[in-house]
């Protein structure tokens, strides 16, 4: 059987990694693309740097940062422990930490350019008939800037389907905790066992050439990130 039932588990996790991975970055990706599409401040070049950093860094430079600071030395890990959620590092948690991490530019650029894109004037419109901020939200920016919030969603989804180093350095490869596609290909090219490999690739280029054609569809011109 090509596809065993390590590999199933090993989809499953990926795939619940990328949903929660992708709802947390929309949340929290949301006010910080809206402040940076919006502030005149000093600090927005410095922030959107910082931001856009996972995409020039390598991901096990990353990994190992994350991996320290969540330690049992770092200043993660002594905050978690003192909440009494433990350590971390070699959990679903950890990977969830570094998924977010890592996929972040992957949201927040699409969003900030959705929410520039927008303008001022359909504010100032919603402004003038008394609408508040959070009714200007969900019945003007939201509807207006669809096309960056599927772009950011599917962006962060494909994106953490596909991560390696940070999954690698943050979680390791435990079978049902932190093994994930990525992690499941390696092992079986390190195990000599090409057909599996070969198989679960095959599955990672035929997801990647549907996330292209969905971006596509939806939003031709807004899928792109900047470097």
């Amino acid at each position: 059987m090509p596809i065993s039932a390590e590999d199933w588990g090993a989809i499953g996790l990926t795939v619940q990694l990328a949903t929660v991975t992708t709802l947390v970055l929309l949340v929290l990706a949301t006010p910080l693309a809206w402040w940076l599409a919006r502030t005149r401040s000093r600090w927005a070049v410095v922030v959107g740097a910082v931001v856009s950093l996972p995409l020039v860094l390598p991901p096990t430079v990353l990994g190992f940062y994350l991996l320290v600071s969540l330690g049992p030395l770092g200043w993660g890990g002594q905050f978690t422990q003192w909440l009494g959620i433990g350590l971390l590092p070699f959990t679903f948690a950890g990977l969830v930490v570094g998924s977010v991490v890592y996929s972040l530019p992957f949201a927040v650029q699409p969003l900030q350019n959705a929410f520039e894109a927008l303008g001022t004037r359909p504010l100032e419109v919603a402004a003038t008939l008394r609408a508040s901020p959070w009714d200007t939200f969900w019945h003007v920016v939201l509807p207006l800037c669809k096309p960056g919030f599927i772009s950011a969603a599917v962006l962060t989804f494909a994106h953490t389907i596909g991560e390696f180093g940070v999954v690698l350095m943050l979680g390791g490869n435990i079978p049902d905790s932190t093994r994930v596609v990525s992690t499941q290909i390696y092992g079986h090219v390190e195990a000599l066992q090409y057909t599996q490999a070969h198989w679960l690739s095959a599955g990672m280029v035929l997801f990647s050439m549907a996330v292209l054609l969905v971006l596509g569809w939806f939003n031709p011109r807004g899928s792109r990130l900047r470097s």
